[in-house]
């Protein structure tokens, strides 16, 4: 029966998707973040529903006059560089591995769908609605393990994600952290009692599932992820001084099998596991140093490890463990710059935006968003240091998305977005009313100033 409904949920959609590319979007994501076919049982589960769905979205995108395949910043163009040396690190490679083409058609797809996405998301209610499903993807399974864990009173561990990019509870873990900066995001600027009270539930259910992980990179993604939201909230102090109560709550509360595994951290001599990322990423330092231009290609780390490991270090196949070791030693230096420009590019626009809302408003959805997404970037940068995740989908896409909503920022900067809601008469000319949530913006007027 589960597999029926959502067949006929996909079967709905599909002609929509190629009628409303935003639409597509927007289902894409939900099966790509949700990972909904893999709650099915029969059938439904092994089908290729997100690929059906990007190619009917892209027909109908293709079908009629369009304005850009994508925004024309140089991040767009990063990204369509960076896809091409990932292609070309696989040809100049001695050592062919067998799952190298297959993951660069993946790669691809997931670069253009970033792209798309800056072509498609216009509006302001285009990127809410977006965030809005990454949000309730991910917040799905954390209040699913969630509650799982407080129901068994902090007695559970997952070893294993729903699947896809989420499969390994690393993934996961980090998945859901850069998720609850969307969640808080939502829970502040919903004026829906209901709704407000639903996502400030599950909230802490996602940390919870985070935990649940027993991942020590997700656990400090957490950490610097809240530290941006405190650091950047209005008081300070106040902030703080929550986030101090909630770390002391959470200690008392965590299992002793929790608290060992993250205080761990500290005796990284002592621990195995550890100490075999440093191992590889050293392996990781010896193929840039022999291959600095393409590297030994792309998804070729595993079967070039013995070639360049050094030391004494225990038998079997190694990763990275490190995205920005793992995109430099597979794919050469000049993919690293590519992608170290595609966080810092990033992070700079949010600031800029940020600072540039915080100069006109005395409060505002842009600023909020702005700060909402550099927590996610913060949260990626810090995960990231400890996965091998350089083809991670959320990345690409938080940085599409970004885009987009520095396009949006600007045009309401320059007074050429959209009036949503009520207007007043002030000072002779017409200026939206002073008003709360995702559209309430304070104009300069309003600040007394």
């Amino acid at each position: 029966m589960r597999d029926l409904i959502f067949t006929l949920m996909i079967a709905v959609l599909v002609p929509v998707s190629f009628r409303r590319p935003l639409i597509g979007l927007l289902t894409f994501s939900w099966l790509a973040y949700m990972r909904t076919q893999d709650l099915c049982w029969g059938f439904a589960r092994y089908q290729r529903w997100s690929f059906l769905i990007a190619m009917v979205t892209f027909a109908g995108f293709f079908s009629r006059p369009f304005e850009k395949l994508w925004a024309p910043f140089w991040r767009c163009y990063a990204m369509i560089a960076l896809a091409i040396w990932v292609a070309l690190s696989v040809a100049a490679s001695d050592v062919k591995s067998f799952g190298a083409v297959p993951a660069i058609i993946e790669f691809a797809k997931v670069v253009y769908i970033a792209l798309f996405t800056t072509a498609v998301v216009l509006r302001k209610e285009h990127l809410r609605m977006l965030v809005w499903i990454i949000a309730l993807s991910f917040g799905f399974y954390g209040v699913k393990v969630g509650l799982s864990g407080v129901l068994s009173g902090g007695n559970i561990t997952v070893k294993q994600g729903p699947g896809g990019m989420l499969e390994d509870n690393n993934n996961f873990g980090l998945a859901l952290v850069m998720s609850l900066p969307f969640l808080i995001q939502i829970t502040q600027a919903e004026r829906n009692p209901l709704l407000k009270r639903g996502f400030l539930a599950i909230v802490p259910l996602t940390a919870v599932a985070v935990m649940a992980t027993h991942s020590r990179g997700a656990f400090l993604s957490m950490a610097a992820a809240i530290g941006v939201l405190v650091w950047r909230s209005k008081n300070r102090f106040v902030g703080f001084a929550i986030a101090g109560v909630l770390a002391v709550s959470a200690f008392l509360l965590v299992p002793d099998s929790y608290k060992e595994r993250i205080s761990s951290i500290q005796d990284y001599e002592q621990d195995g596991s550890a100490m075999g990322r440093l191992a590889a990423w050293q392996t990781a330092i010896n193929m840039t140093k022999s291959n600095p231009v393409f590297g030994v290609g792309f998804e070729n780390f595993q079967a070039n490890y013995w070639r360049y490991a050094s030391g004494a270090q225990s038998e079997g196949k190694r990763v990275a463990h490190n995205a920005y070791f793992q995109i430099m030693a597979e794919c050469g230096l000049p993919a690293y710059g590519l992608y170290m420009f595609l966080i810092v590019a990033t992070m700079l626009a949010l600031w800029r935006v940020r600072k540039r809302a915080e100069e006109l408003y005395a409060q505002s959805w842009i600023r909020d968003y702005a700060v909402m997404f550099e927590a996610t970037m913060v949260a990626f940068i810090v995960g990231s240091t400890f996965l091998n995740r350089a083809q991670f989908d959320l990345f690409y896409h938080l940085v599409a998305i970004v885009i987009a909503f520095e396009v949006i920022a600007e045009r309401e900067f320059s007074g050429k977005g959209e009036v949503d809601g009520p207007i007043e008469l002030h000072g002779g000319e017409l200026r939206p009313v002073r008003r709360r949530g995702f559209r309430g913006v304070i104009p300069a007027f309003q600040r007394g100033a």
